[in-house]
């Protein structure tokens, strides 16, 4: 059963880092969470490390950018690993070929932006659908349109036989009061589909590779079991924390929120919360409404 706490500071002196997620966690997409900014100061302060570890399709420059626009300060975290920097990784190695069919906005541009980590990178060329030897997909192109409405494409590109590089493996998330689709909605359908799709963010295994990365960068000589993952996602962030050994703290007020009770700035019923962590078959060490 998971330990609801009150604030980050009853915890957080069992652990010298932490792995936290962005989108639901220090922001809502809109704005900053104060309450997450100070926490993460505070631990800081105490000499603990914080590496945001996103599902956002952009690389880390971009990613930094962004949140300080929403409010996020520089001196709230040390490092970031988002989804977009170990997919790029994946797609300049060849793992969907080199002609690509992107499905994306002009806020992903930057996805194709030359990574100085890969040594000899495949030259990418973007291309139709007809012409690709596999997909990159970032997220839809209108955000608030039915997955399904890409069904037609994916039905030629399985018959092709091509790979789905999906560089945001969340489904929805919450962009202030709407909810919007993600690359994740779209690899679904396209495996539901009979396609192979390669995920590299939460919970998936490279993403939090390269954040113990990112990590050792600062210091080297911090163990797992001093690590704790911190996010809203029951599927991304509390599943990924399980299948790689770290503690999890789940903030319920961000997905959710509804199936949890928790109210603006309040904590989750504790009955529901159970029910809801059964039914999805997790179970965080520590639960908190919202991170403060």
């Amino acid at each position: 059963m998971t330990r609801i706490i009150d604030r980050f500071a009853d915890i957080m002196g069992g652990y010298d880092a932490a792995f936290v997620d962005l989108w639901g966690c220090m922001h809502n997409g809109v704005r900053a969470y104060e309450d997450a900014v100070a926490a993460m100061r505070g631990f800081r302060a105490a000499g603990g490390k914080v590496i945001l570890v996103t599902n956002s399709p952009r690389p880390r420059a971009s990613v930094e950018r962004q949140v300080e626009g929403l409010g996020v300060p520089r001196d709230c975290y040390d490092s970031v690993a988002s989804s977009g920097d170990s997919a790029r990784a994946a797609m300049f190695t060849g793992a969907v070929g080199s002609k690509v069919w992107f499905i994306g906005d002009e806020r992903d541009e930057a996805f194709f932006e030359p990574l100085k980590i890969i040594k000899d990178p495949v030259a990418i060329e973007r291309t139709d659908l007809d012409r690709a030897e596999g997909i990159v997909c970032c997220g839809p192109e209108d955000e608030h349109a039915d997955p399904e409405l890409y069904r037609p494409q994916f039905e030629r590109a399985v018959e092709n036989g091509l790979k789905l590089l999906c560089a945001n493996p969340d489904i929805v998330v919450d962009r202030g009061e709407e909810r919007v689709w993600c690359a994740g909605a779209l690899a679904k359908l396209y495996t539901e589909m009979g396609g192979t799709s390669l995920y590299f963010g939460k919970p998936h295994p490279p993403i939090y590779d390269l954040a113990r990365r990112r990590l050792a960068e600062i210091d080297a000589g911090i163990a797992d079991d001093r690590i704790i993952c911190i996010g809203d996602g029951p599927h991304t962030d509390v599943s990924g924390a399980a299948g790689e050994d770290l503690d999890c703290l789940f903030i319920t007020g961000g997905l959710a929120a509804g199936e949890t009770a928790t109210a603006p700035g309040g904590q989750p019923d504790a009955g529901k919360l159970d029910a809801y962590l059964k039914d999805e078959g997790q179970a965080p060490a520590y639960s908190i409404g919202f991170l403060r």
